[in-house]
């Protein structure tokens, strides 16, 4: 009899039990008793702190970065393969675009092993030492990569007392760094955990961007009270006649059998796209005045929900103010009640109107009746605004009503608008956010400058449903296309980054940065 064992009939079983642990520490410096004290102190009075092994710094917010925090270039390599080779899940809307692997906590590859067990044990008791917080055992980590074109904008989080981020390039030298976000409270007037932070975009097609991000958890603390900014002011209609319409829109518009067509495809779509929609002359002479400048555009924020340029007003030549007149004009409002179904204007029937209407008609079959989908009993847009007008007179000379039943009539029965003139470039977006107001209204939007424009640049409209991700409509910026959306109460829309690849328009146009829009909201 031999005395050797026999080989193990399950050589996958003896793999697993032979796998060789991955042993790895974080920078060494760190963890010195006098640099340790430094930290700490730093972190409780909340100043500054710079050392070569670790920077604290209180600006935009209360963060630290230990660079070289793992020293091991071999780990690093190992790291990365093993993160290359799991499963990434695409991820993509307003805030950002990037691929997301699931939790690592169950991972078994041994450098991701070995990286969690010194970030959730041995770091996080030094953690725990620096920032005199409970901090618990919970392990949440996950990877993220960002190939090219890919962004995170403005991230932020507003749950956790710590935060912490790892981040490498995949390349030449593997630089590696850690940095944590700590409870603060210059940003909030009260104890809050606020941690942020912003991924620039990935311009090269050859290398990606990987990060490992996690949270540390602890006790939980008051939130503070939401802010709520102001709402932006809206306006009824400015009296203007038929006449601004002849003078700048398409003709083709204004013809009421056209008109009936639009109403019935947007009661079916609930949007609709109308092209060429401003005479070419005046198009023309828009776009020539928003190339030429001589405007002054301030920069829409905050980050966290917006960033984009919109005109100041006072600076815009004529041209563009008569165009932000006609959105405005109490002809437009009831050409759109015409295109919509709407009620923007008094002339409009509200359902209950319609439906007698219809009722009325179809009893006494008189040839003068309403045709159906039409929303104004006239055949001309002349003479509807001229009855606007004589109505508007007879009722000023009439006795006014009550105060009081005067402005609770007004306020649920004036129809109302509000808008401004952006400019659009790259690195601008609108983010989706928490406060976001969600009501019934109709989004009007009116593109210029957009000759080359791709969809993969950004910049379009999205729209999607209340606390789902699937969008349900994308509105393209399109040369004088005249954008209409109606939306209810859940549905929320924002405007997609854009990226670098808008500046293949400079090849072809090389005075254009970006494009414009003319953006209105109108409310019943």
């Amino acid at each position: 009899m031999n005395g050797k064992r026999p080989p193990d009939a399950h050589p996958d079983r003896m793999g697993k039990k032979r796998r060789k642990e991955v042993m790895v520490e974080f920078s060494g410096a760190v963890t010195e008793e006098i640099l340790k004290k430094q930290v700490a102190e730093a972190w409780s009075c909340r100043t500054p702190f710079s050392h070569e092994a670790i920077i604290m710094d209180m600006d935009p917010f209360l963060h630290c970065v230990i660079p070289n925090f793992i020293p091991s270039q071999n780990f690093l390599e190992g790291l990365q393969k093993e993160l290359l080779n799991l499963d990434f899940h695409e991820k993509c809307n307003d805030l950002y675009k990037f691929q997301q692997s699931d939790d690592l906590k169950k991972r078994r590859e041994p450098h991701i092993c070995a990286l969690r067990k010194i970030l959730f044990e041995d770091f996080r008791a030094w953690l725990s030492d620096i920032s005199k917080i409970d901090l618990e055992s919970t392990i949440d980590m996950s990877c993220a990569k960002y190939e090219f074109s890919g962004t995170c904008s403005c991230a932020f989080n507003l749950q956790m007392p710590c935060s912490a981020m790892m981040m490498s390039w995949r390349g030449a030298g593997l630089p590696s760094f850690f940095t944590w976000f700590l409870p603060g409270t210059a940003a909030w007037g009260a104890p809050w955990t606020c941690t942020m932070w912003m991924v620039s975009e990935v311009l090269s097609e050859e290398k990606s961007r990987l990060s490992i991000s996690g949270w540390f958890h602890g006790p939980s603390l008051t939130r503070p009270p939401a802010y709520f900014e102001p709402p932006i002011p809206r306006s009824p209609h400015i009296p203007r006649d038929h006449e601004i319409l002849y003078e700048w829109i398409n003709p083709t518009y204004l013809d009421m059998d056209y008109q009936i067509q639009i109403q019935e495809e947007f009661e079916q779509q609930s949007e609709i796209l109308l092209k060429e929609f401003l005479k070419p002359e005046k198009f023309a002479a828009v776009c020539e005045a928003l190339e030429k400048g001589g405007v002054k555009w301030n920069s829409r924020g905050p980050p966290n929900k917006r960033f984009y340029e919109k005109a100041e007003e006072s600076t815009l030549p004529d041209i563009l103010q008569d165009c932000l007149t006609l959105f405005h004009s109490e002809a437009l409002f009831l050409l759109l009640s015409n295109f919509t179904g709407l009620k923007l204007h008094f002339l409009a029937p509200s359902d209950e109107e319609e439906m007698a209407g219809t009722k009325e008609g179809e009893a006494a079959s008189a040839p003068e009746s309403t045709e159906e989908g039409t929303s104004c009993s006239s055949s001309e847009p002349e003479s509807n605004l001229a009855a606007a007008s004589s109505n508007s007179q007879q009722s000023n000379e009439q006795a006014d009503p009550e105060p009081e039943e005067n402005e609770a009539k007004e306020e649920s029965s004036v129809p109302t608008c509000q808008g401004e003139l952006r400019h659009w470039r790259t690195g601008h977006y609108t983010l989706i956010h928490d406060n976001s107001k969600t009501e019934f209204a109709l989004d009007l939007l009116l593109y210029c400058g957009c000759e080359g424009w791709e969809p993969e640049y950004g910049g379009f409209t999205s729209y999607i449903a209340k606390g789902e991700d699937e969008e349900l409509l994308t509105v393209n910026p399109e040369n004088n296309s005249l954008a209409l959306v109606y939306r209810d109460r859940e549905t929320l829309k924002f405007v997609k980054h854009i990226n670098h690849r808008s500046l293949e328009q400079k090849k072809t146009f090389p005075n254009r940065t970006g494009f414009w829009d003319f953006s209105f909201v109108y409310y019943e």
